[in-house]
């Protein structure tokens, strides 16, 4: 009889989380799963369609900076993936502490009960290509020098040298990505993509920050997920990978080709104040992945054409999030924000918030 792999999924109700645990149950026999993941607003027990209910899958509402939740997740299992994270850029401006708190102390909380694992054969901490901050030429490696330029990429790298300081002083097996931006099913509606797409469904306009000339490499979801599952058996321990599709454009060309999908005009296009620090360029490469035998399968082309058809074939899933979205942008966070005069956040309330984390 084969032997059963026990997966703990932090943040497994969010975006490329739950996306994860989907990929797993398609790909994989002989596995059970287990979602930690505190619901905060971005998670959704939607997104694990299918999955909630099967007798090899268990749902515990917990966050990860608590030590018993973790560790009644974390009991007997032999591979985490910690997606459990505060994401939003303009989120970490307004709120840097939040971030400070799950993205490192979280991380450290995950690794002290993972020291306790008899049985733990891979740790793998989702990182982002936003540590290294800004290029203008060429491609970050994997030794680059890191110089976040907003409070989300450092709690990020805060939390990353938190697992590699685990590896190296308890020999734990901690492998670190660093992905592009993610795309697909399932993303939050605030985020640039689904923002843009769900916009155009409503006639609404869709704001851009500043001339829209900053650069991006976009990741299909389901890439990501093939990349880690792969770093579940052939990563090296104490490594870091960088997880990108090569597929870079402008802000404003990514915009074109939503609009072009969508039977939309650059009519729809509001160019808005640029935010903090906002990072002109990323870029990846991607050669050690690689060498271990990972291509992406989707073009940014291919993927925005699946991501579009989805929202469309998913109103049900979306409008109620951008309902709440709406509400709150607008009486509570935005409008705090506008009463400071921020031209780019008036523009976003007179859009009823929709603008909140636009690339």
């Amino acid at each position: 009889m084969a032997k059963i792999t026990k997966y703990l999924i932090t943040g497994g109700a969010g975006f490329i989380g739950s996306n994860f645990v989907q990929y797993l149950y398609r790909k994989h026999k002989n596995i059970r799963v287990c979602v930690l993941d505190k619901m905060g607003y971005s998670a959704n027990i939607k997104n694990l369609h299918g999955v909630v209910g099967r007798k090899d899958f268990e749902f515990i509402k917990g966050d990860i900076c608590d030590p018993k939740a973790v560790a009644r997740a974390m009991n007997g299992v032999d591979v985490v993936v910690n997606f459990a994270a505060e994401v939003a850029v303009d989120r970490s401006i307004d709120d840097p502490q939040s971030f400070l708190r799950t993205d490192i102390f979280g991380v450290y909380t995950l690794l002290e009960e993972a020291r306790r694992q008899k049985n733990l054969r891979r740790f793998i901490q989702i990182s982002t290509d936003e540590v290294y901050g800004q290029i203008l030429r060429g491609s970050f490696r994997e030794d680059s020098l890191t110089m976040p330029r907003n409070p989300y990429a450092a709690s990020k790298l805060g939390g990353e040298k938190m697992a590699y300081s685990f590896f190296k002083t308890y020999n734990l097996p901690i492998v670190v990505t660093r992905a592009a931006n993610n795309y697909g099913p399932f993303a939050y509606p605030e985020k640039v993509i689904p923002l843009f797409v769900t916009n155009l469904f409503d006639g609404l306009p869709v704001p851009i920050y500043g001339e829209g000339k900053q650069m991006r490499d976009w990741l299909f979801v389901e890439d990501h997920c093939s990349a880690i599952d792969l770093l579940v058996k052939k990563g090296v321990d104490g490594e870091v990978y960088n997880v990108g599709a090569g597929e870079e454009c402008t802000n404003i060309a990514l915009t074109q080709r939503i609009l072009k999908l969508m039977g939309r005009d650059k009519s729809f296009i509001r160019f808005v104040a640029d935010r903090p620090g906002h990072d002109f360029r990323y870029s990846l490469s991607c050669a050690k992945l690689r060498n271990l035998g990972w291509v992406p399968k989707y073009g940014l082309t291919e993927g925005l054409k699946l991501t579009v058809d989805w929202y469309q074939a998913n109103e049900s899933w979306w409008r109620p999030l951008k309902k709440r979205l709406d509400k709150r942008f607008v009486s509570g966070f935005w409008g705090e924000r506008q009463r400071s005069k921020s031209p780019r956040l008036v523009f976003a309330g007179k859009l009823r918030g929709q603008g909140k984390e636009i690339l």
